[in-house]
């Protein structure tokens, strides 16, 4: 019996897919509602005006929630408050896009570094090719040296095509992700389906941003 129970264990399946349609996501949309009670429940206290950042426990909450949606399913970030001024929500709305703005970029940068090793690599790859093909009449151990440098290079190549490059470009779509997130307000929160017309204008502000950034 105690066996089976351990059996039984191992073939439980998740119910994450039905949880995240039931609590977060209605008509593609994804909404996190987020009650505060003060203009540091999103800012960190100790950052200075104008210097804002956010605070560590927000941007936990939020990021913990994020990285289990689907990579093509849009974020409203519902703040729920009666505590704030207009200031203090456009304060909140720019330390976010800035925030996640930032992530990108680090992301992006880490994905430009390991471009640029795939092209040095590649061209690496082709010169040991090279050296071993030019090198039969050599000895044993320069085709050795010649053969662990080509043997190298391939391992870094199919490392990026099929691990690094795949983790990259999932890491990216989900910055990406945080950094179109939409921030609302309201005085409390009602569950409600996203009507067409509202679908249709997030997507185009989306859209918008997305075209704003590119070089």
């Amino acid at each position: 019996m105690k066996k089976r129970i351990g059996d039984l264990f191992e073939s439980r399946q998740g119910q994450m897919d039905d949880m995240l349609h039931r609590d977060f996501i209605s008509n593609g949309i994804a909404t996190f509602p987020c009650k505060i009670s003060s203009f540091y429940d999103i800012v960190n206290p100790l950052s200075a005006r104008r210097y804002e950042t956010p605070n560590p426990d927000f941007t936990a909450y939020l990021e913990s929630g994020a990285e289990v949606l689907p990579p093509d399913c849009p974020i409203v970030l519902e703040i729920i408050e009666d505590c704030l001024t207009d200031e203090e929500r456009m304060i909140i709305k720019a330390v976010v896009r800035e925030y996640y703005a930032y992530k990108l970029g680090m992301v992006e940068k880490e994905e430009k570094r390991h471009k640029k090793r795939f092209v040095i690599m590649s061209i690496g790859l082709v010169l040991s090719a090279f050296l071993l093909w030019f090198s039969q009449g050599l000895g044993e151990i320069p085709r050795e040296l010649f053969f662990v440098l080509f043997w190298f290079m391939g391992d870094t190549l199919c490392d990026y095509i099929l691990l690094t490059g795949h983790d990259l470009r999932r890491d990216r779509k989900a910055a990406g992700q945080l950094a179109s997130i939409k921030v609302t307000f309201s005085k409390s929160f009602d569950e409600s389906d996203y009507t067409q017309a509202e679908i249709d204008k997030l997507y185009a502000e989306i859209e918008k941003d997305v075209k704003g950034t590119l070089k």
